[in-house]
């Protein structure tokens, strides 16, 4: 018997936590006529609701049900992390709690792993029941992290992926503190095959992804798998330095001419106060590059268990 680990990242989803259960447990049939056992693990991120005590309640009816609780909120990527790290199946599936990554794929998710492939991603086609403005963005996003970056990025990619083994070990292997796994998917590489779906809303209760985590949230992505920002820094630089030597030029030829050296002024403020802006805003850009530097070197565990069954 084979054995696939199905990982489940949590943040205050009680309602959901048995929703899920049951609506996997209706692919259980598919999976036990292709000789595939079954773990769930739940990886509770310092919720503050009972999503623990729903988990503890399902561990007690089923022991294929397991939880890895965190000592508190550490972040989507760090249960990723951790439901990888627990997981000992064959294969792994990370889906999200909330049915927005329908169980009802599964069985033809499997099906391109028997054909062949390393791995079996999905992506959404529409974003039906977002607002149209985060939906704009996050296509921005998408074509930006396509210009800036050698690592490939799907546009609407989502985390429900079931991998092979080697897949999962080669994720594993990248322990960085920093972490942005839907470029990790496309830093591994392996042979991935892509299943295309219509956006799904959440079963129950409301998303915790607010316009601004997700803003913060593509920032770690861009500056996790491309250097562009720094080069544009530079090249602003370098821009400007041109520019100064030209309007310095062209003031000397004015006063030479014209004999009027104090006029000008306000233009003068205006452009002062320009390059201030792209000075701070070079600074920043490498300040962001330096913090998440210093993060990597202090070594610092990716997340911190409070309890596991």
């Amino acid at each position: 018997m084979k054995l696939l680990s199905v990982i489940v990242p949590c943040y205050n989803e009680e309602e959901n936590v048995p929703y899920f259960y049951e609506e996997l447990k209706k692919q259980e049939a598919f999976f036990h006529d292709k000789d595939v056992e079954l773990e769930i693990i739940y990886v509770d991120d310092g919720s503050k609701d009972r999503t623990v005590a729903e988990v503890r309640k399902l561990h007690e009816q089923d022991e294929r049900v397991h939880l890895v609780s965190f000592s508190r909120n550490f972040g989507k990527e760090a249960g990723i992390y951790a439901g990888l790290s627990k997981a000992k199946g064959d294969f792994a599936v990370l889906m999200d709690a909330d049915l927005q990554d329908p169980p009802a794929l599964l069985p033809e998710m499997y099906s391109y792993l028997e054909q062949g492939y390393d791995a079996v991603a999905t992506r959404r086609v529409s974003r039906k029941g977002e607002p149209p403005i985060r939906s704009f963005f996050a296509r921005m996003f998408y074509r930006l992290m396509r210009k800036i970056s050698k690592t490939e990025i799907v546009d609407g990619a989502r985390d429900y992926r079931l991998m092979t083994r080697q897949v999962v070990d080669a994720i594993l292997s990248m322990q960085e503190y920093n972490r942005f796994t839907k470029g990790i998917f496309g830093w591994v590489g392996f042979q991935t095959k892509w299943l295309e779906y219509e956006n799904i809303e959440r079963a129950k209760g409301e998303t915790k992804w607010s316009f601004w985590k997700l803003f913060i949230y593509s920032l770690e992505g861009i500056m996790a798998f491309s250097t562009a920002p720094l080069a544009i820094a530079s090249v602003l630089g370098v821009l400007f330095c041109f520019l100064a030597v030209v309007l310095i030029i062209v003031t000397v030829v004015r006063t030479l001419i014209f004999g009027d050296p104090t006029s000008g002024w306000p233009s003068m403020v205006c452009i002062i106060s320009l390059l201030g802006g792209v000075q701070l805003l070079c600074i920043g850009i490498v300040g962001q590059y330096l913090s998440k530097t210093y993060m990597e070197v202090k070594r610092r565990p990716i997340y911190l268990v409070k309890e596991e069954l």
